[in-house]
């Protein structure tokens, strides 16, 4: 079983703890292995959390670029139910290449007539 990333680095670093842990019958290597095991634990959390930080800050703005209404509806509906809700919101979402505008310089369609943040053409 070979993992790869954080998760392969967590578990590695946990599974040579218990090992001394259960070569050595010592209370301190068992209190390594705990304290590694939860430091593992405590990094992914991190991890994860820091990740849906992010795409809660691209569905904000990307809605926000394609003139969508309801950006922060879309944040907690991706928030609440992550995958599910990401999915949802990358197949309803206004397709199209999105341009920079030449009044106010924010994203915009490049299909809309107008810009959803000055409302010029």
């Amino acid at each position: 079983m070979s993992l790869k990333g954080p998760i392969g680095l967590v578990s590695a670093i946990v599974l040579a703890a218990a090992r001394v842990a259960a070569q050595s019958n010592d209370e301190a290597a068992a209190g390594m292995a705990a304290c590694a095991g939860c430091g593992g634990f405590l990094f992914v959390m991190v991890a994860i959390f820091v990740l849906q930080i992010a795409l809660l800050v691209w569905v904000a703005r990307d809605a926000k670029s394609r003139g969508m209404d309801g950006a922060v509806i879309w944040m907690l509906f991706v928030f609440l139910v992550p995958v599910v809700g990401l999915l949802v919101y990358i197949f309803s979402r206004p397709q199209g290449a999105t341009i920079r505008c030449a009044q106010c310089g924010n994203k915009r369609l490049q299909v809309s007539a107008t810009c959803p943040h000055c409302g010029k053409p």
